[in-house]
């Protein structure tokens, strides 16, 4: 049995799918489904069971020798998001929740980490998990900083030889994009958010830069594709001698305007783009540059090539954006 925690949710659902796949036995979800259409991310799926996050911890005791991998994918991730006490409570505490069950029940535990903890990446993009690499970075908003606190618990955890699951790995997930983001409103991609204007022959609006050393459109982001995002982690599945805290990038930054005339591209369309002031509630936390250091990765044995920018906007759109189904 596998259980995927936000398993409704954007890269949760896209993993069910993997797995699914794969062959890969018993799938459970966790996650809170609500009134939208989030239950459209699964709705292909054969799922064993789902199960609501306060009812998470019984029903694991209930299958204690059953579960041999938790993917622990859910997260309060809205970056705008200003209730640290409720991102706290979900990003922090029932991580740390999850990972006690796991190490004392010896089921291996994937979860996710966020870019967000670089801050304004000053301290670069290194993901060195050592307690004193990781001091040094500086979250700008809550959600970075909640993913953070966990890493340092992590490490902290593992440095003093504290019980931990057979295997462990924290990903650092850099901008992803692809199917199955829909119920997430503005925190969507850019990929999903330029489309519908793209479709019309319609110009649309990048923010302007607020820097000096970058120009309109020209904000750089480590854009990955959601297919190697899993693949990262279906490699992981197969690799349980691996563990650690590790970037989740491409290791190449790119533009925003390059981003979205990609995706006019993908629809065989000139781009039309205009720029309009980053607005003041996130303009003094905002990132100008985000890349993911794939050495740590690559040296734990993974290696395969990463999908181009081009590649992953043209599949996204002709597979899903563009198609009646936009679904995994």
């Amino acid at each position: 049995m596998i259980v995927v925690t936000g398993g409704a949710g954007f890269i949760g659902s896209n993993i069910l799918a993997a797995l699914e796949e794969r062959g890969a036995g018993k799938l459970v979800v966790c996650d809170r489904l609500r009134s939208n259409d989030k239950w459209r991310n699964i709705a292909k799926r054969e799922i064993a069971d789902i199960v609501h996050p306060e009812q998470l911890f019984d029903f694991l005791e209930a299958n204690r020798k059953n579960v041999e991998v938790i993917f622990h994918m859910g997260a309060i991730s809205a970056t705008t998001e200003t209730d640290a006490d409720k991102i706290a409570a979900n990003n922090f505490s029932l991580s740390l929740a999850l990972w006690k069950w796991c190490a004392l029940s010896g089921v291996r535990f994937i979860y996710a980490s966020s870019a967000a903890t670089y801050g304004d990446g000053s301290a670069g993009f290194d993901d060195d998990w050592s307690m004193e690499h990781l001091a040094k970075l500086h979250p700008m908003n809550a959600y970075g900083w909640s993913k953070h606190l966990f890493d340092r618990r992590v490490a902290r955890k593992i440095a003093m030889g504290s019980r931990r699951p057979p295997q462990f790995a924290g990903l650092k997930f850099f901008n992803v994009y692809g199917p199955n983001e829909y119920h997430k409103g503005g925190q969507q991609s850019v990929v999903a958010q330029v489309y519908p204007h793209a479709k019309e022959d319609a110009a649309y609006q990048l923010f302007r830069s607020h820097n000096p050393k970058y120009k309109d459109g020209g904000q750089m982001r480590d854009f990955i594709w959601v297919g190697d995002v899993v693949d990262v982690m279906m490699w992981l599945l197969d690799n349980p001698q691996v563990s650690g805290i590790f970037n989740v990038g491409t290791g190449s930054a790119r533009t925003f305007l390059d981003l979205a005339s990609a995706v006019y591209g993908a629809l065989g369309k000139d781009p039309k783009i205009k720029f309009q002031d980053t607005p003041i509630a996130i303009r003094d936390k905002y990132q100008y540059f985000t890349e993911a250091s794939m050495a740590n990765l690559r040296a734990a044995g993974y290696d395969r090539p990463f999908t181009s920018l081009e590649d992953g906007v043209s599949q996204y759109v002709k597979n899903f954006l563009d198609r009646p189904d936009r679904y995994r």
